[in-house]
């Protein structure tokens, strides 16, 4: 049976609304403008894109409350989170009238640190 949405958030939801908002401001103290959240395709979701004077960012944020059991944040980004990244940010592009230049950008919570990586990785 398909879920409805009841309106309701989980827990991990609101925690992530909560990191992605922080994030968000995190960028826009450093002179980010935010353009847009949670862009979604069929493809995968950019958090947040945002404008750094005339440079487009792609931005992914990941949070890790505890545990780094598993790899931290910042591990947590891999290959195909970054292919998935990619083709979401393409349809972005291609709904320009011209393409900017574009990097990017990992946020990483770690517990109360916040990791600004730019230029996490590039596209091949």
């Amino acid at each position: 049976m398909p879920r409805v949405a009841t309106g309701r958030r989980t827990a991990r939801q609101v925690d992530g609304v909560a990191a992605e908002d922080r994030a968000a401001q995190h960028l826009a103290d450093h002179g980010l403008v935010i353009l847009a959240r949670n862009f979604r395709t069929r493809f995968g979701e950019v958090d947040l894109i945002a404008r750094d004077e005339g440079t487009l960012v792609f931005v992914e944020v990941r949070r890790r409350l505890s545990s780094a059991r598993w790899g931290g944040a910042l591990e947590s980004v891999g290959p195909l989170k970054q292919r998935r990244l990619v083709a979401a940010a393409r349809i972005y592009l291609s709904r320009l009238p011209s393409e900017p230049p574009c990097r990017f950008d990992v946020v990483a919570l770690e517990g109360e640190e916040c990791i600004w990586v730019r230029d996490a990785f590039v596209i091949a």
